[in-house]
């Protein structure tokens, strides 16, 4: 039997059995259908996924006081000179940076719009630890912390909640639990990460 007989035969097959024929080729179109797009969503989970770990930082290590997994009583609070023994470059040379921080919940009000979001007070080396761009303006500066201004920059939720929009908002006056800060930059959209979401919040010396 050469080929050309076999095509035939098969072709005569496939007329003779019309229903069962389009019901196998439906089953492989819907089964090929299936798989390609498992594939797509397992894809796209696996880059949400990575893009939250990169937003949040690959190389990171977060310390805590007390102890998570039990309750400590009255734990030591964690001091500047902590994260200072911690950047010490001869009793750790692995770590690149220290980033001490302060995190909180308050209200900000501007032009008669108010909301509560998360409030962190922060050093110049918080931004690039945490892979913070900015939309506009400018980031701490040492100086900034030195002269303890009362600057702030707003996350793009925030800007949004209180001005409805993200640019041309440098300069102007917010009101942090009723003081007065002035608006040095607006920090670019991050999406959601581990402490919640990274645009609902404003940085503060």
């Amino acid at each position: 039997m050469n080929i050309a007989q076999s095509i035939l035969e098969a072709l005569e097959s496939l007329n003779a059995n019309k229903l069962r024929s389009g019901l196998t080729i439906l089953g492989i179109v819907i089964g090929v259908a299936a798989v390609i797009a498992m594939l797509a969503i397992g894809e796209g989970a696996q880059q949400t996924i990575t893009g939250s770990i990169s937003g949040i930082g690959t190389n990171l290590l977060f310390v805590f006081r007390g102890n998570m997994m039990q309750e400590v009583r009255n734990p030591k609070p964690l001091t500047l000179e902590d994260a200072n023994a911690i950047a010490d470059p001869f009793a750790a040379p692995s770590v690149a940076a220290v980033a001490p921080v302060l995190r909180g919940n308050g209200e900000i009000a501007a032009g008669g719009k108010r909301t509560t979001t998360t409030i962190v007070g922060a050093t110049p080396d918080y931004f690039p630890l945490r892979n913070y761009t900015l939309s506009e303006g400018e980031y701490l500066t040492e100086e900034y912390l030195l002269g303890r201004a009362s600057v702030v920059l707003l996350g793009s939720e925030v800007a949004d909640k209180l001005f409805g929009r993200q640019e041309g908002i440098v300069g102007e006056t917010v009101r942090i639990e009723g003081q007065p800060f002035r608006v040095i930059g607006v920090l670019a959209s991050k999406g959601g990460g581990m402490f919640g979401s990274e645009d609902d919040r404003v940085v503060v010396p």
